[in-house]
C-alpha cells in the first residue's frame, strides 16, 4: 500500500470524466466513526487511501480498519499509504479495534493492513488476533480480511486462514504485464498461489481479489487475468477505476466509461465467478457485506462460525 497524506504532497489535478461523482462525505453517522477512529488511533483504509466512498460506507455504518500502523515497507506505484520504516507492533491493537466494532455495532467488519516485510510473520498473528478479538467482543459479526502476500510465507497465510475470517480477499490490483511499474515488489505468480493456497487450507472459504483499471492495460490483459483468478478458484471480483493519489504517483493512463465495466462484469460473470462489483468508485471493500452474502447464496457456503478452525492441508 501507499500514503495517506503522502508527506503533505498536493493531490493530483487531473480531469475527471461526468459520471465520477462521489459525495462530499459529511452527516451525523460520519462524524461519529470519524472522531472514534481517532479517539481509539485506529486507522481506516478509507482515509488513508481516500477512497472516494468514505461517505457512503461511513454513513451506513461501515469501514475498512488498517491495522499494522500506517507506514507501509512497500512502494507501489498507485498506493497513497505513505512508504518507509514503520515503527514496532502495537499488540494490543486487536482489543482496540474489537472495542471499537463493539461500539459501533457492526455486524460486518473488514479489516486490511500496510505490507510489513519487516516482520516475520508479516503481520499476520495480529490479523489472526483482531479476528477472534472481535468474535469475541461482538459474537456473530463477521470478518473479510483483505491481506497482503506476506511474501510468499505459507505458515503466515496459514496463521490467517485458520483463524476462518467470511472472506479472504488478496488483491492482485493489476495484469501481470504491469507489474514492474505497478507493483515492483508484488509478484503475479505469487499472488495467485496465495489465493490457491488458500482453497488447499480451506476449500469452503470465499476467496475474493480486486483490480484497477486505467493503468494502460488492455481488455485482453484483464480477461487473462480474470481467467488467472477463476483457475485459483477465485470467488469474489472487484474492478475499479484507478485514480492518482498525487502528482508523484502514477498517471492515469484511460478513464473507463461505465458500458465498459458492465461489459468486464458480465465477462467475469460467465467465468463463474459467484460476485462481481464493477464500477468507476468500486474498490475492494465496496458492498462487502452484500458480496459475501451472494456469493454464499450462489456457492450454497455457510458463514464460519466463531471459533471454529478450518481443516489443514
Amino acid at each position: 500500500m501507499g500514503s495517506a497524506a503522502a508527506g503533505g504532497r498536493a493531490p493530483s489535478r487531473e480531469r475527471k470524466p461526468p459520471w465520477f461523482r462521489a459525495r462530499f462525505p459529511s452527516g451525523q453517522r460520519f462524524e461519529e466513526i470519524r472522531l472514534l477512529l481517532r479517539d481509539r488511533s485506529l486507522h481506516t483504509v478509507c482515509q488513508e487511501a481516500r477512497c472516494p466512498n468514505i461517505g457512503e460506507c461511513f454513513n451506513s455504518g461501515t469501514a475498512t480498519f488498517m491495522i499494522l500502523g500506517e507506514i507501509c515497507t512497500r512502494a507501489c506505484g498507485f498506493c497513497a499509504v505513505t512508504s518507509g520504516r514503520p515503527g514496532a507492533i502495537d499488540q494490543l491493537e486487536p482489543l482496540r479495534l474489537a472495542q471499537s466494532v463493539a461500539t459501533l455495532g457492526l455486524d460486518y467488519a473488514v479489516i486490511t493492513a500496510v505490507n510489513r516485510d519487516d516482520v516475520p510473520d508479516g503481520g499476520a498473528s495480529i490479523f489472526a488476533a483482531c479476528i477472534r478479538a472481535i468474535r469475541h467482543r461482538r459474537p456473530g459479526c463477521e470478518v473479510e480480511v483483505l491481506i497482503p502476500d506476506f511474501e510468499g510465507d505459507r505458515d503466515a497465510l496459514a496463521t490467517v486462514v485458520e483463524a476462518r475470517p467470511a472472506v479472504l480477499n488478496h488483491n492482485t490490483e493489476t495484469v501481470p504485464e504491469l507489474y514492474p511499474r505497478v507493483r515492483p515488489k508484488g509478484r503475479y505468480a505469487r499472488s495467485l498461489e496465495l489465493l490457491r493456497r488458500v482453497k488447499e487450507i480451506d476449500p469452503a472459504m470465499l476467496t475474493k481479489s480486486g483490480l484497477m483499471v486505467g493503468l494502460g492495460e488492455s481488455a485482453e490483459q484483464l480477461h487473462r487475468t480474470f481467467e488467472d483468478l477463476r483457475e485459483q478458484g477465485c470467488d469474489l471480483l472487484t474492478v475499479g477505476q484507478y485514480l492518482r493519489p498525487t502528482q508523484k504517483h502514477l498517471p492515469v493512463a484511460r478513464y473507463y466509461h461505465p458500458e465498459e465495466f458492465a461489459a468486464l462484469r458480465e465477462h467475469a460473470l460467465a467465468l463463474g465467478f459467484a460476485h462481481v462489483e464493477s464500477g468507476p468508485l468500486v474498490r475492494s471493500s465496496y458492498h462487502a457485506a452484500e458480496q459475501a452474502a451472494e456469493a454464499r447464496r450462489r456457492r450454497g457456503v455457510a458463514a464460519p462460525l466463531p471459533g471454529e478452525r478450518a481443516p489443514t492441508a
